[in-house]
């Protein structure tokens, strides 16, 4: 195989908040899915980003935005690195990279959907393209339980539910199968992007 035909290794980098600890616990998760389909990954804490990590996140393929979920959307501190990155909207510096999310809750709702749709619209501001969980949903019947994939039923990214009295080692085994699960696809997604083109240069 000639060094041109050797599929290109995606880059992926996971900019997330945790403020507890549970949102980390799946940025991880993420990140060894996507490690897993042969991505490189890069884990980001936003509310410590150095320009470094700009400029990483700049050189990436695929950005997968995480947040817990606190007042029905996104943190405090993952709402200050969206508004900074209106200078990469100024000069379009990521249109047309992957996009995906994931976030956290105490409640089983928490409106963890509010938040994936702030991450939607940050990325369609930013000129990038959304990749959703593609999982049907899980324990939604006689025969279902806590232990399926996407057991809370989202479609837009990757949601859990942790209880507000338990620590990071509480988050639900299922959810972090189904951030990890995510990752894979965000990877798999990445290198079909990459590979068409490629193919269209």
């Amino acid at each position: 195989m000639s060094p041109s035909a050797v599929p290109a290794v995606p880059v992926i980098s996971v900019a997330y908040h945790s403020g507890y600890g549970h949102t980390a616990v799946l940025a991880e998760a993420v990140r060894a899915g996507a490690v897993d389909a042969g991505a490189e990954v890069h884990l980001i804490k936003v509310d410590e980003i150095t320009e470094e990590q700009w400029t990483r996140l700049d050189g990436s393929d695929a950005i997968v935005f995480g947040s817990p979920t606190y007042m029905g959307t996104a943190s405090g501190a993952f709402h200050a690195f969206a508004e900074a990155t209106s200078a990469r909207w100024a000069t379009q510096a990521w249109k047309d990279k992957l996009a995906a999310g994931f976030t956290n809750s105490g409640s089983k709702s928490g409106d963890k959907l509010h938040t994936l749709q702030f991450f939607q619209i940050l990325a369609a501001q930013l000129g990038m393209h959304w990749v959703n969980l593609g999982l049907l949903p899980g324990w939604n019947s006689s025969t279902g339980s806590e232990n399926d994939l996407n057991r809370l039923g989202v479609f837009l990214g990757a949601a859990a539910q942790t209880n507000v009295d338990e620590g990071p080692d509480a988050v639900h085994k299922a959810d972090v199968a189904t951030a990890e699960h995510l990752g894979r696809r965000v990877a798999e997604t990445a290198r079909t992007f990459l590979a068409g083109r490629t193919q269209a240069a």
